[in-house]
C-alpha cells in the first residue's frame, strides 16, 4: 500500500476550504482532515464534499471537538451524519478534558463506559472513532492510552499518534511502538515545547517514528512552523521524504 500525504486543515484556519484544497492540489497531497470548528462544521459538509471533487482531494477524517465526558453523547450524531457526507469513517474526538493522572477512580469509570458507549454507537454506525494522543486528555501518556484502548477493546475505537512537543524522542518512540496497532492516522510536526520548526529537520527522527507502524496510515500535516499556507510546499516535500 504506501502512506497516504495529507493535511489538517486547521493548519490554515484564516484561509477558506477552496484555498487550502488548492494549495494541496499543486502540491500533491491526496487526503484532508477537516475540522469542525471553522472549515467545517456539520452544516456545511455537502458544500465542502463539492469541493472535494472539484480538487480530487479524499477526506481520509473528520477532526472534530467532540470531548468525551464533557459534550452530550446525543451530540455525537451530527457529527456522523457530516462525516458519511465528506466520504470518510473516521472521526477525531477528544478523550476528556484533563490529564490520565489527574483522574479519580470513579470519574475515570465513567469515562470509560462513557467511551464504551460510543464505540457500540461506532459499531453500529460502520465508523471508526480515534482519540488524539495529546495532552490534557485521557491519552497523554502511553501506559493511560493502552490502558483504554485494551479496556474498550473495540476495532471501531481507535488511536491517531503524534509526537508530544514536551517529552523525549525516546518517550515518543515508545508511545509510538505501544498503540502502533491501534493507530489509524499520524499528525506530523516538528515542534519543540512550544516553537515550530520546518519538518526537513526532523526527517531523521521521523523515519524512525515510522518505522513503528505498518505503512498504511494517513501522514496529516499539521500547523506550518511560520503559519503560512505558503511553506506548504516544502512541508509537503519533506513530508514525503521522512517516508522513503
Amino acid at each position: 500500500m504506501g502512506f497516504n500525504f495529507g493535511l489538517c486543515s486547521i493548519s490554515f484556519r484564516k484561509n477558506t476550504p477552496e484555498e487550502i484544497l488548492q494549495a494541496m492540489n499543486a502540491v500533491g497531497l491526496s487526503v484532508i482532515e477537516w475540522g469542525s470548528d471553522v472549515h467545517c462544521p456539520p452544516e456545511k459538509a455537502k458544500k465542502i464534499a463539492e469541493l472535494q471533487k472539484r480538487y480530487n482531494i479524499k477526506c481520509c477524517s473528520y477532526g472534530t471537538y467532540f470531548c468525551l465526558g464533557v459534550t452530550p453523547i446525543c451530540e455525537l450524531k451530527e457529527y456522523i451524519k457530516a462525516a458519511k457526507i465528506l466520504g470518510t469513517d473516521v472521526l477525531r474526538l477528544w478523550c476528556g478534558d484533563k490529564n490520565s493522572e489527574d483522574y479519580s477512580a470513579e470519574q475515570k469509570e465513567l469515562l470509560f463506559n462513557e467511551c464504551m458507549a460510543v464505540a457500540k454507537i461506532a459499531e453500529a454506525e460502520g465508523i471508526t472513532l480515534c482519540m488524539e494522543c495529546h495532552n490534557n486528555t485521557y491519552t497523554n501518556a502511553e501506559e493511560s492510552a493502552l490502558e483504554l484502548m485494551r479496556a474498550v477493546n473495540s476495532q471501531h475505537f481507535r488511536m491517531y499518534w503524534q509526537p508530544n512537543q514536551f517529552r523525549s524522542e525516546e518517550e515518543n518512540i515508545a508511545y509510538a511502538r505501544q498503540i502502533s496497532c491501534y493507530t489509524v492516522n499520524i499528525h506530523v510536526f516538528n515542534w519543540k515545547g512550544e516553537e515550530k520548526y520546518p519538518l526537513k529537520a526532523a526527517t531523521d527522527i521521523w523515519k524512525t517514528y515510522l518505522g513503528c507502524f505498518d505503512n498504511d496510515k494517513n501522514l496529516l500535516l499539521e500547523f506550518m512552523p511560520d503559519n503560512k499556507i505558503q511553506s506548504l510546499k516544502s512541508e509537503a516535500e519533506a513530508l514525503k521524504e521522512t517516508a522513503k
